[in-house]
């Protein structure tokens, strides 16, 4: 299948800074559409040149009648596609179309509340969640501001308690406001919501499927290398082991899987990883050790920024000279995720934060002698998984735990050292083997241990010790954008504690990471 044919229905999705952005993308990308997140303030010439074939406008947590509040680009609103604006997003609608949004004057609406359906609208028709003589829908709301009156055009087609202009719409215009969340699971019927925009009003094929989106990265691969070698940095984890399958099938023999062992991985992961590909994958995998390298490179850094450049700089060095040593070499393959994507990008105006600089995006020097090819770039963690069982990839490598390229190096807070790796090795391998026994490995996205270079007082027996600290972190999650800590059982953390204090001499205390993302990252750096 020809690359366009996926891509040829879009959906534009504009981020005015909502904490479920990401979940209106991936309820897009289950209705079969591609979309893409952009930020408000992107450039007219990025609006023309992605072409949507609809727009959504996220939530946000600003209020549109404070001043240099984020504002929808006149570019969107001259665009003849359907156009839907959530939460912030219809506030903005009604600010910018000359309608009214005023502060609560009474109480705001967060969470539960029930909408009633009070006209016709194509995103709500037959849909109730009540058994009343008129149509009512639960909602997630989450919102300070209200509508007080629509623009010219436009109908209320819902309203709520707190929230007398809850839904409006514009079916000429094909344009459509909705005060709630469609996109959470709180919102019983948003994904059918969501699903109608795409599909019925947006007009949009649903031909993002796994088995098209295998079909295109294969056809684009075998079109970009054409009979060029291409080397693989893998490591073992999901997305580097779903590249290696998708590029095996694309190019066969020409694909050649270099394993760079940086003294960084989990315990006994190296001998681990080369079994696995063996046993699955039918790939030739190089198994480059360069531990003693890579311990030498990052002596006396602490910044986590400059290691995972340090980190990534020495990868491409090592897998250049790997290329060198093959004839015909001409292109570095990684598994770099949209998420990676996204959190590496600034956006046009600087308005959106860095948040880290991921080994695969923003930890690659600016001159490197490979092209780079990257086939997941534009799918979640959960769409890899899915192409993964569709690739034949069995369950033990597509459902392990992700592990960052920079391995233990931002696992280890501050300088990285040998021993301190080691040390870390040992209880993160505890942790997990742990989390295997009691049967809740898979109830959790991502679970290990950080390497704390504080000591901490402690007991043994009747003595003083005085030892390093480490933090557990076990996070539940869908796309990786966002995660909440995992509520592991209190019992099953006081045993995990007392093995590691008591099987490795160099701890002396355990604690456990309660942080969401947002406001934390997954890793620690």
């Amino acid at each position: 299948m020809a690359s366009q044919d996926i891509h040829h229905d879009r959906i534009l999705i504009i981020d005015f800074g909502g904490q479920t952005t990401q979940l209106i993308a991936r309820r897009v990308r289950e209705a079969g559409v591609y979309c893409e997140i952009h930020p408000w303030d992107l450039t007219a010439e990025s609006i023309t040149e992605f072409d949507p074939s609809g727009v959504i406008l996220s939530g946000g947590p600003e209020s549109v009648i404070e001043n240099n509040s984020p504002k929808i680009a006149d570019e969107i609103l001259k665009l003849s596609v359907p156009i839907l604006g959530i939460c912030y997003g219809m506030q903005a609608l009604v600010h910018q179309l000359g309608g009214q949004v005023e502060a609560h004057r009474g109480e705001s609406e967060f969470g539960y509340a029930l909408m009633d359906v009070t006209d016709a609208c194509s995103l709500f028709d037959g849909l109730s969640d009540s058994e009343s003589a008129n149509a009512q829908l639960d909602v997630w709301m989450s919102h300070g501001d209200r509508v007080a009156s629509i623009p010219e055009g436009f109908r209320t087609v819902g309203t709520s308690e707190n929230a007398p202009i809850a839904a409006m719409a514009n079916a000429e215009a094909m344009r459509f406001g909705i005060q709630f969340h469609p996109e959470v699971t709180h919102t019983k019927q948003g994904a059918v919501m969501l699903q109608r925009f795409v599909l019925e009003v947006c007009n949009c094929a649903g031909n993002w499927t796994p088995g098209n989106i295998i079909d295109n990265a294969v056809a684009s691969a075998q079109q970009l290398v054409g009979d060029e070698r291409v080397l693989l940095g893998l490591s073992g984890g999901v997305d580097s082991s779903v590249v290696a399958a998708l590029l095996h099938k694309a190019i066969g023999t020409q694909l050649t899987c270099v394993f760079v062992d940086h003294g960084l991985l989990r315990l006994n992961e190296g001998d681990q990883v080369m079994q696995l590909f063996a046993d699955n994958m039918g790939v030739h995998v190089i198994r480059v050790n360069a531990e003693a390298r890579f311990m030498s490179a990052l002596e006396g850094v602490t910044d986590p920024e400059a290691k995972r450049k340090v980190i990534g700089n020495l990868f491409i060095e090592v897998f250049e000279e790997e290329a060198a040593k093959l004839e015909g070499t001409a292109w570095l393959a990684q598994g770099t995720i949209y998420p990676d994507v996204i959190e590496s990008a600034a956006s046009s105006t600087g308005s959106a934060h860095l948040i880290k600089s991921h080994h695969n995006v923003g930890g690659l020097p600016e001159h490197m002698a490979l092209k780079l090819i990257e086939p997941l770039r534009e799918l979640f963690k959960d769409e890899v998984r899915r192409i993964g069982v569709d690739l034949g990839l069995p369950p033990n490598m597509l459902y392990r735990h992700p592990f960052p390229g920079p391995g233990l190096g931002v696992r280890i807070l501050g300088e990285v050292r040998r021993d301190y790796a080691n040390i870390l090795r040992q209880a993160d391998d505890i942790f997990i083997q742990a989390l295997r026994a009691h049967d809740l490995y898979d109830t959790v996205s991502q679970a290990f241990a950080v390497f704390l270079p504080v000591k901490s007082v402690g007991v043994t027996g009747d003595g003083r010790r005085y030892d390093y600290v480490v933090a557990l972190r076990a996070v539940e999650t869908i796309d990786f954008m966002t995660a909440r800590a995992a509520h592991l059982p209190h019992e099953f953390l006081d045993e995990v504690s007392r093995t590691i204090c008591n099987s490795i001499p160099n701890i002396s205390r355990v604690t456990y990471d309660i942080s969401s993302k947002p406001p934390a990252t997954i890793e620690w750096e």
